[in-house]
């Protein structure tokens, strides 16, 4: 298994001109067991069912088992990571930035979206069909959800253009509250229970059909193209491991697995292509603080 495997990385790793010391490196030194945490995009079922094709693939590739784990909120993946209780992880854009600074996380590789075809996707603000709520001004004195206070598209993105637009969230909704993750929102649009959300185009498609219809929503704002959700690793891991994750991820090619994820696949991911969400980051401090 292991042998079979360093061939596919030795093509892997010359294609993305890795050095000489990956491919002698031994795999001794990699840990038993890798332990995958993904951020709660959507419910624990609906991640399994999503990314399960994925952890299986790297489990036969790599010939180490993967342990997918999930958590409550965003922040308990980067803390598992903190903590060395997993060792990859599936973020959004800020909630990488925050696991650099806290967890010594390193991009891998990034998503490309199967609906923009680029490595990375936009924001979105919905309501729910016949409600009569088409624009910003409709929702005002209405219901808002935040995602998670690390998630980008479902509150870094919306919350510098509600400041942009002179709009405090706490003044202009009857009430403000963050569900957790993007499911969470898009269900309790539909239900009702919330009269708009923020969320984006990659977790809203990935439920179409599944949890919930195009048509049982309205789209009243999009953003520009935020860069592509990445896989992160903690920096202290082997290189021959960081290098072997990443040939995998990019020779991941299952039609099936990757429908489910809404996904064309994976790019080789650099942290600089994060430079702009930490840039977002730093507008939303100074239009706040105004």
């Amino acid at each position: 298994m292991r042998r079979e495997f360093f061939k596919k990385v030795g093509v892997a790793t010359l294609a993305l001109s890795l050095s000489a010391l990956t491919l002698n490196a031994n795999p001794n030194n990699w840990p038993k067991e890798i332990n995958f945490g993904i951020i709660p995009v959507a419910g624990s079922t609906s991640l399994k069912d999503t990314f399960g094709g994925l952890v299986t693939y790297l489990e036969k590739t790599l010939g180490v088992k993967v342990n997918m784990q999930t958590a409550s909120d965003y922040a308990g993946v980067i803390t598992a990571m903190q903590h060395n209780h997993i060792e990859l992880a599936y973020l959004g854009p800020k909630s990488y930035v925050e696991a650099v600074r806290r967890a010594n996380a390193e991009a891998i590789v990034i998503e490309v979206d199967a609906e923009t075809n680029l490595p990375g996707y936009y924001g979105m603000i919905i309501t729910k069909k016949g409600s009569g709520l088409k624009t910003l001004e409709d929702i005002k004195n209405k219901k808002w959800a935040f995602t998670s206070t690390h998630s980008t598209s479902g509150t870094l993105v919306p919350s510098v253009m509600f400041s942009k637009k002179g709009i405090d969230p706490k003044s202009y909704f009857s009430q403000v509250v963050y569900s957790g993750g993007h499911e969470t929102s898009i269900l309790s649009v539909k239900a009702g229970k919330i009269d708009a959300a923020s969320t984006n185009n990659l977790d809203f498609n990935r439920g179409v059909g599944r949890n919930w219809k195009q048509d049982d929503f309205n789209v009243i704002w999009k953003s520009d193209i935020i860069p592509g959700a990445p896989i992160a690793v903690r920096g202290d891991l082997p290189t021959s491991l960081k290098m072997a994750l990443k040939g995998a991820f990019i020779s991941y090619k299952d039609k099936d697995g990757l429908e489910k994820m809404k996904n064309k696949g994976f790019i080789v991911g650099y942290d600089k292509t994060y430079d702009s969400i930490r840039e977002l980051i730093k507008l939303k401090k100074a239009l706040k603080a105004k």
